[in-house]
């Protein structure tokens, strides 16, 4: 293992045992570093000896590769996070990519179903195990806006159905409790009490959600699942797998929720990041007012 190596390696240990990032958000770091790693390694080019041209070229040769704005700041952000680590443990004297600035972005707006889509979506009628977690699972995260890696997370002992609560470890170890619905609280009752121990194999775990090989289902999964069901249901508005989580939020906005609330429901640290449903609600409103007869 070389110096540079071992300093990427070094970084990953920081984000999971200091700052403690999920998963998810290492293995992104992780990509975007190995990837710049590789580029300046066929160049020859050590770790000490990288300069600002040195990372200009790079993004150069991203941008030549038809990477997106979007993935040329994420690549950006994360090799500034390194340097900045570097500098702190002493491992390099100098930044090199000081005065670099991120690629303008166009900020896109989540993608969110209508009352009506969601009602057609979660009208699931269940008629064995898998339909039972297939209607839980979607009711729970449209009644609670869990994020898909916090519901697939999610242990038996998470949930509360005598007191309608969930609880789930979110982003930075923040841990919150959120009620469930009477909707929710009904489909989870009946895929705990009955229909998930079909689902368990020789292997017993605690993991709620589990897939047809009795493991606890992955994130792909999920998102295949919730696919089929739109492609079923005739659901053509675009998917992502938080489109329900963004519905929750946007819906939840349209009745009259606070954004504060809100804020604590979906386990944003910064306000801001809550605020970006008032515009997706505004746009919808401006989108509904074109059916008016004098719009």
């Amino acid at each position: 293992m070389n110096d540079f190596e071992r300093a990427i390696a070094e970084f990953i240990d920081y984000l999971l045992i200091d700052k403690k990032y999920s998963e998810n958000t290492v293995m992104a770091y992780q990509h975007d570093l190995n990837h710049y790693y590789a580029f300046q390694q066929k160049r020859g080019i050590s770790l000490q000896q990288i300069k600002r041209d040195d990372i200009k070229l790079y993004l150069k040769a991203l941008k030549k590769d038809n990477m997106s704005d979007k993935s040329i700041s994420r690549h950006i952000s994360s090799i500034r996070t390194f340097y900045k680590f570097l500098l702190i443990e002493k491992i390099i004297q100098r930044n090199p990519i000081d005065l670099i600035e991120l690629p303008k972005t166009k900020k896109s707006l989540p993608t969110v179903l209508s009352v009506a889509e969601v009602n057609r979506l979660l009208d699931i009628t269940v008629v064995d195990a898998f339909t039972s977690r297939n209607k839980a699972m979607l009711e729970l995260m449209y009644a609670t806006g869990l994020r898909v890696s916090e519901l697939i997370r999610l242990k038996i002992k998470d949930v509360d159905l005598e007191q309608a609560l969930v609880k789930t470890m979110g982003k930075g170890s923040k841990e919150r409790v959120i009620p469930i619905g009477d909707y929710a609280l009904s489909a989870l009752t009946q895929y705990i009490r009955y229909d998930r121990s079909k689902l368990i194999k020789r292997k017993l775990n605690d993991d709620l959600f589990l897939n047809n090989h009795g493991n606890a289902l992955t994130r792909q999964g999920f998102f295949k699942i919730l696919k089929q069901l739109a492609r079923e249901k005739e659901i053509t508005t675009p998917f992502s797998p938080h489109t329900l989580r963004h519905s929750f939020a946007t819906h939840l906005l349209d009745q009259g929720a606070d954004l504060r609330s809100i804020q604590e429901l979906l386990g944003h640290v910064d306000i801001s990041t809550t605020q970006i449903y008032t515009h997706v609600s505004q746009e919808l409103l401006k989108e509904n007012y074109k059916h008016h007869p004098h719009s």
